[in-house]
């Protein structure tokens, strides 16, 4: 709770600051002498409101998004002596990193991965594939759960939540202005908003959306290095990147994971060229690379 404080304190000094900014910089004047009344501070606790509404909303409905949209079955009582070790090691990780023993599932899925989630770090979820299970060694798979451990004892989910709020509001903020701009410095609207207005703020909104995303994503993927630091250290480096390269010889396995829970599982896929910046994870190597440097 102390971080989502935290986090919200500065998010909304970010938001004063630019808001302080743009005053100092004229823009009130400027668009005042072109016709146009924009109240910034209003617009920003406007966009500041709908902006964190929806990735807080997301967040706190993730465990139960998670379950329905991956089919996870929760194991409460474990039938076979998988279930039951697959309890007894989660507990064991979680003990290490200092949280609460969160709920663990299994979701049918060919593809070798996992994914932790939840708004509360000692309330958390984490499950694993039917298809790693079956393909990794008990090591390969301690690993991966110390993996997705790491990402709720580093409260990842939180974190790129509330990022994600961040750039929700500016790029509501800055598209509406562009907007503003459009239609009545350009187009020269006197009376309410034009049809301009909400071409120009719908184009702004769709390509500061893309910018938006490369940002929320390079976060993600400096997360990951963290999650495998800390899977490394729960779990040993040699069995994480054992777990890491397992992965790789399987990366022409397309991955169906969806895309809210991406972030946070072990495997986030291939992408190439402009779309590389849109990737969630870092590439294998470089993860791989990242841990034989730390030793």
């Amino acid at each position: 709770m102390m971080r989502i404080l935290l986090f919200i304190a500065t998010n909304l000094a970010v938001v004063l600051i630019a808001s302080i900014s743009l005053s100092l910089l004229g823009f009130n004047g400027f668009m005042a002498a072109n016709g146009v009344d924009l109240q910034l501070d209003q617009l920003l606790i406007f966009c500041a409101v709908f902006g964190f509404a929806g990735s807080l909303i997301s967040l706190l409905l993730s465990k139960w998004m998670a379950k329905r949209s991956t089919g996870t079955q929760i194991i409460t009582q474990p039938r076979t002596r998988h279930e039951q070790w697959l309890m007894q090691t989660v507990e064991e990780l979680s003990r290490q990193a200092g949280i609460k023993m969160p709920e663990v599932g299994i979701f049918p899925a060919y593809e070798s991965n996992a994914f932790a989630t939840g708004w509360n770090k000692n309330a958390a979820l984490v499950a694993v594939s039917q298809g790693l299970l079956e393909r990794f060694s008990p090591e390969e798979v301690r690993a991966v759960l110390a993996h997705e451990i790491g990402h709720v004892a580093n409260g990842d989910m939180v974190t790129l939540a509330l990022i994600q709020g961040v750039v929700n509001t500016f790029v509501m903020f800055f598209a509406r202005i562009f907007g503003n701009f459009v239609d009545k410095v350009i187009f020269k609207s006197e009376d309410g908003h034009g049809p301009a207005f909400y071409i120009a703020t719908i184009v702004a909104e769709l390509v500061l959306g893309i910018l938006a995303s490369m940002i929320v994503m390079w976060f993600s993927r400096k997360r990951e290095f963290k999650a495998d630091e800390a899977g490394a250290r729960l779990a040993g480096t040699s069995s994480m990147i054992a777990a890491l390269q397992r992965l790789k010889s399987e990366q022409g396995v397309p991955v169906h994971m969806p895309d809210s829970l991406t972030a946070f599982g072990i495997n986030g896929g291939i992408k190439e060229g402009f779309k590389a910046l849109l990737m969630s994870h870092p590439p294998l190597d470089q993860r791989i690379e990242a841990l034989r440097q730390r030793g």
